[in-house]
């Protein structure tokens, strides 16, 4: 395996569980951008253990749970990319959980589909 920031560096974590945990994202989007990683090296989500989905979607519900009390967001956005073509640059498993807030962009409808931006409003 190849450098993976991932796996290769002590973070700042602000959430853990037996097989993940997450820390702020260092660029995010929005105020409380959260990224919940798996402890073991998993490429994509479609490699993570069963275990291992449960325990993204137990970390989902407990930091939006902090992330209301904390920086009150209007909704969340909640995104992997699987894979170059995906956008993908860290081969290591992440799940984006973005909190959004009203205003934040001009028209979010369409929300995720926003990866292709002329796709995003229809």
């Amino acid at each position: 395996m190849d450098f993976c920031i991932f796996c290769s560096q002590a973070h700042q974590k602000i959430y853990e569980n037996k097989y993940v945990y997450a820390v702020y994202d260092t660029f995010p989007v929005s105020p409380g951008h959260v990224l919940i990683i798996p402890k073991a090296h998993r490429e994509t989500y479609f490699e993570a253990s069963f275990k291992e989905m449960v325990a993204i979607n137990e970390a989902i519900q407990v930091l939006k749970d902090r992330l209301d009390s904390q920086f009150k967001p209007d909704g969340y956005n909640i995104g992997i990319n699987n894979g170059k073509a995906a956008g993908q640059t860290v081969f290591h498993l992440h799940v984006h959980l973005i909190p959004r807030y009203e205003g934040d962009m001009d028209n979010p409808r369409g929300g995720v589909r926003g990866v292709i931006p002329h796709k995003q409003k229809y």
